[in-house]
Order: structure tokens, then C-alpha cells, then sequence
């Protein structure tokens, strides 16, 4: 997955231009990269979308995805540049760091609609976490910019030591969920480039959904593999029964 704001993806129509008439202006802001100039001429009287170099996929990008576009003229020619309104940025595009974990870069696309939210949980899951303790060891309570009491995490050390040299354990979510104090929520990484806000309650039932899934899997395979035993018993007493 690129991350820079700098790479051009590749060119894809989206269907003809209407037909414009006036003189062919002598640049285009932005300049397009070669492959749309390219791209133009293969299809004239084109516009031709730039997306968003996170975006990956073989459907068209969603609207939020889509930096703009440029128009090809009837020669070929890249004749107009159309931003897109509804254009949301990527995290790479955006200029955040490189996310230091699964957590983080969970994070960074969730919030900016480029990855889902369930999937902070499920790297929250899996995570070796930091949290900030008193100095009798309960969890350190903070405010989270609105005023919501917030208990605060890290997943790396980077995030961490931003918040300089303070108390702390190594902790898991189930951990943090068994100590938090009434009435707070989970503020994830408040030193990176961008956090997130968990609400208790609803992290308790995800990560619940979330251990649960390997089991059912396991299950399932289990069922399988005991249908497959049964159906080769059953085989071999066939073979055993059609034996003179």
C-alpha cells in the first residue's frame, strides 16, 4: 500500500467529456503525470480520475477517493484539471508519520474512511499495550478534548515516550477493560498524529465478538474434519460389503 501523496495511480476513464469549445490552454494545473498523458491519448474526449494512492481495488473508487480528474480534448490533449469536492485525503496523503503498529495504522485509516473500525479492535486484541499509572498503580484518568473521562494507551514506544517521563505497566486490553475506573473510556495513542476514542461498553462487546470468531472457526473445522472421518467409514464399509 503506498502512502504518498507524490504517486500518481493508475489512469482510469469515467466516461466522455462534453464537448467544450474555446482555445486549448497552454498548462494544466496540476500538471498530469505521463501515464495520464498517455492514457489521454489513447482516450480522447475522456475525463480521467486520479484516486487517492491508498485506494486499491479493481471496482471504481468510492467518491472520497477520488482526488479529481483531468479532461482529454478531441486530439488527445489533457486539456482541464477538476478537483473533487468530496475528496477526503488518506492518512499518506494527509503527511501523518508511517504508523507504528497494527493498532496505529488501524487507526489512521478508520479515521479517515480508508479501513474499517472493527479493525482497531481487532489489532487492539492482539496488541502489548502501555498504560499510564499513579503513583499507587491505579490508571491515570485524563479528558479527552469534548470532556469525556478517558483512561490513555499506547501500542508503541514512540507514542509513549511523546508523553514524556511518566509511570506505567505493560498491560493487555482485557487488562485495561478490568481496571478502568467507572464512567471512562479507552483513549488510544493521544500523542500520534491522530487518536481514537473507544467507548467502553462498546469495545467490551467487540472484543468479545472478536475472541469468539476463532473459536467458532475452530469449531467448524473440527465438525469438518469428523464429517470427512465419518464419510470415509462409511466408504471403506461399502467396499467392505461389495466384497465377495
Amino acid at each position: 500500500m503506498s502512502e504518498s501523496n507524490g504517486e500518481a495511480t493508475t489512469p482510469a476513464t469515467s466516461g466522455e467529456a462534453p464537448a467544450t469549445s474555446g482555445e486549448t490552454p497552454a498548462t494544466v494545473d496540476p500538471a498530469p503525470p505521463e501515464e495520464f498523458v498517455q492514457a489521454a491519448k489513447a482516450a480522447p474526449n475522456h475525463w480521467l480520475y486520479l484516486t487517492d494512492p491508498t485506494w486499491r481495488g479493481e471496482a471504481p473508487p468510492p467518491e472520497f477517493a477520488v482526488v479529481g480528474q483531468w479532461r482529454s480534448d478531441d486530439n488527445g490533449e489533457i486539456v482541464e484539471w477538476q478537483a473533487n469536492e468530496d475528496y477526503v485525503p488518506s492518512p499518506g496523503a494527509r503527511g501523518w508519520p508511517e504508523p507504528t503498529d497494527d493498532v496505529d495504522r488501524a487507526v489512521q485509516l478508520a479515521t479517515t474512511g480508508y479501513g474499517p473500525a472493527d479493525d482497531v479492535t481487532a489489532a487492539l486484541a492482539k496488541a502489548e499495550l502501555a498504560m499510564l499509572v499513579t503513583a499507587d498503580g491505579r490508571p491515570v484518568s485524563a479528558s479527552a478534548a469534548d470532556g469525556t473521562a478517558v483512561v490513555p494507551i499506547y501500542t508503541s514506544a514512540r507514542h509513549l515516550h511523546k508523553t514524556g517521563p511518566l509511570g506505567f505497566e505493560r498491560v493487555r486490553i482485557a487488562d485495561v477493560l478490568d481496571r478502568i475506573p467507572e464512567g471512562h473510556n479507552v483513549c488510544v495513542n493521544s500523542s500520534a498524529a491522530v487518536s481514537m476514542v473507544l467507548i467502553t461498553d462498546k469495545l467490551v462487546q467487540a472484543l468479545a465478538a472478536v475472541e469468539s470468531a476463532p473459536a467458532e472457526e475452530a469449531d467448524g473445522s473440527e465438525r469438518a474434519e469428523a464429517d470427512q472421518a465419518e464419510a470415509g467409514q462409511a466408504d471403506a464399509r461399502e467396499e467392505r460389503g461389495g466384497q465377495a
